[in-house]
């Protein structure tokens, strides 16, 4: 099939299309789904924990772009929650255990104190653990009207992207640059490809999985999450050095501390918010073929690089 004759499903998305007000309704969808999601049992602790990070707020892009492709290649909001809330989780999971004393050692992370500032080290630490074992459960028990073959597919490309081959591996290379002068740009873009990158990817790509997506359409929309991946962390180098803690939500100018290697940095400020644009530029050229039914994916493109927190 060539590039102008994929087809996709083209819901009627409005020329004058109001990002505000959709991220408003999905992210109150999502937020629902959440809480719905993970009740408090015996040991409570433990799922308070969980839940007080996991409802902590936040932007929720990650399942809204899981719900934005699923939407746009022909699926329903409803067969992509599940897995929308796993990524939360699994991104959640990610947020704890980064803020632990072991990796950056933060005490503040969307406006609140950090998990691990609450409830201690040892009950952080299982709590990532908890919400990390349980998206995968989740995705396998809630998901339903979705071909079994199709939710296995999306969990194998879930489990790859936030493990060694992708979060997990850019973590320890980011781990291992710390404080290092020779850092490349060919290393830092391994670390935030993985570190950042793979997670964004696997919520794009499994949105689309589910819906029934042909490999070239998976291609296309890989390499749409791609760009904007690595635009995303640009983005957030240029924050951590321009923006307040206030306006972060978290400790600003941890970068800096850390005396971590960043795109600015390297390139310089200006320059960064040229290689940005940029990646957002290519990363919107995939979604030409998907015709007006993208108009949400590339309305969350450019958010990404305007957005001030």
């Amino acid at each position: 099939m060539s590039t102008t004759e994929i087809q996709v499903a083209n819901p009627p998305f409005p020329t004058d299309f109001d990002l505000s007000n959709y991220l408003k309704t999905n992210q109150t969808q999502v937020e629902a789904a959440l809480a719905n999601s993970l009740p408090v049992v015996y040991p409570e602790t433990i799922y308070e924990s969980m839940r007080y990070s996991l409802l902590a707020g936040g932007k929720r892009l990650r399942p809204i772009l899981c719900l934005a492709t699923c939407e746009m290649m022909g699926g329903t909001i409803e067969m992509a929650m599940p897995t929308a809330c796993a990524l939360e989780m699994i991104h959640t999971m990610s947020l704890i255990h980064d803020d632990l004393p072991a990796m950056d050692n933060d005490d503040y992370r969307r406006g609140k104190l950090t998990n691990h500032k609450v409830y201690g080290d040892d009950i952080a630490i299982l709590a990532g653990d908890g919400l990390l074992a349980y998206a995968f459960e989740y995705i396998a028990r809630a998901t339903l009207n979705v071909p079994p073959q199709q939710i296995l597919q999306a969990i194998a490309h879930l489990a790859r992207a936030v493990g060694a081959a992708g979060l997990v591996g850019g973590q320890v290379v980011d781990l291992q640059s710390e404080g290092k002068s020779d850092v490349t740009v060919e290393t830092l873009s391994y670390i935030h490809n993985h570190k950042t990158g793979a997670l964004l990817e696997a919520c794009v790509v499994c949105g689309a999985i589910l819906a029934g997506a042909t490999e070239e359409q998976i291609g296309k929309l890989s390499r749409y999450a791609q760009n904007i991946g690595l635009s995303f962390q640009i983005i957030d180098d240029i924050l951590d050095i321009t923006a307040t803690q206030a306006e972060l939500g978290k400790t600003a100018g941890k970068d800096l501390q850390a005396q971590k290697v960043t795109y600015p940095s390297l390139w310089g400020l200006e320059a960064s918010k040229i290689q940005a644009q940029e990646l957002i530029a290519a990363a919107k050229a995939e979604l030409a073929p998907f015709g007006t039914a993208a108009i949400p994916l590339l309305a969350l493109a450019d958010y990404i690089t305007n957005r001030d927190r």
